[in-house]
């Protein structure tokens, strides 16, 4: 590795850093200068750094990531007010609040939640965040760019989209079972992905170069994918996602390789057996079919993939998953 790329690595692992600050501090109005602290860059040059690296402003990520965080409370749980949503999502007022949520989607929170599927769709659309059908998704050739070679084991997930929680009728139905489990809380050693969740093949290849020589991977390492936004209320290019490895606490990480906790709590385990095909009609089973007649709904704690085989040893090449859903009670 030059010089350069070593620099260029450690530079993009603590603007991640930065981003982790803001996604674990959305429910309190903090200032910005914080993600410069947690990053350790400096105060006065952080704004023009983080704007080259990521294309917008802090200002302008924290309010879209807030403004996301607000539109799936107001679709996924009716009973909380505007005010609560607005203070949940970081915002300091309920004005403040409806007039950035106006300015983003076009309508008023009421009306947003107030909203049939329809109409939701419309809204989305005109917020630039209609999805691509599956069909259309980049890398539907079978394997996601950048997934060659790069997983021991084959444990790399497949090419069709994640996370399509509008369940469709006309697709086979899925065997699967979904336990609820309290999960304990994990350090994972992870490496970042933005863009496509389809395409976080590349993500673990530079993760399995990092961990393996340092002698991370073994029979007792967990493998699995987080996934920090709602790809509904998202961005295609801005969706963010970590390839990562389970490591013991305190375990020290360098570069673009960083460390996290995924919280602990209630979670939906939903197991399946699945072809590379079949992950993005997973999560609609267990998002749209299991969960609105379960009596829970989904929390905002991090959702993720744990990959429970390696495929190629597989007779029919399938993946056996657990996908973890966070959840609560109605």
């Amino acid at each position: 590795m030059t010089r350069e790329e070593y620099l260029r690595r450690e530079y993009a692992g603590r603007m991640n850093k930065a981003m982790d600050y803001a996604y674990a501090n959305l429910g309190r109005d903090f200032e910005l200068a914080e993600m410069a602290d947690a990053a350790c860059f400096s105060r006065y040059h952080f704004h023009r750094m983080f704007s080259a690296f990521s294309g917008e402003t802090p200002g302008e990520f924290l309010r879209r990531i807030r403004l996301a965080k607000a539109a799936g409370l107001l679709r996924d749980d009716p009973r909380r007010d505007v005010t609560a949503v607005a203070m949940d999502s970081g915002f300091s007022s309920p004005s403040v609040f409806s007039r950035a949520f106006k300015d983003r989607f076009g309508v008023s929170p009421s009306a947003f939640r107030a909203a049939d599927e329809a109409k939701l769709a419309s809204i989305l659309k005109a917020a630039g965040l209609a999805r691509s059908k599956p069909s259309q998704t980049p890398g539907n050739d079978g394997q996601a760019e950048g997934n060659e070679g790069h997983a021991p084991g084959g444990y790399l997930p497949y090419a069709e989209p994640i996370l399509d929680v509008r369940w469709r009728k006309d697709m086979a139905k899925l065997e699967y079972k979904v336990e609820l489990k309290d999960l304990p809380a994990m350090t994972v050693a992870y490496a970042r992905h933005v863009g496509a969740y389809n395409l976080i093949g590349e993500a673990f290849g530079r993760l399995y170069r990092w961990a393996g020589p340092r002698g991370f991977i073994g029979p007792e390492t967990m493998h699995l994918a987080c996934y920090h936004d709602d790809p509904d209320l998202t961005p295609p290019e801005k969706l963010r996602s970590s390839a990562c490895i389970s490591v013991a606490a305190g375990t020290p990480t360098d570069g673009d390789i960083g460390s996290m906790q995924i919280p602990g709590g209630l979670f939906a385990v939903a197991h399946f057996e699945i072809d590379q095909s079949q992950f993005g009609e997973a999560w609609t089973a267990l998002m749209g079919e299991w969960l609105p007649s379960s009596g829970y709904q989904a929390d905002d704690r991090l959702c993720y993939e744990l990959y429970l085989n390696d495929h190629e040893k597989h007779p029919e090449r399938k993946f056996i998953v657990d996908i973890c859903q966070p959840v609560k009670p109605l």
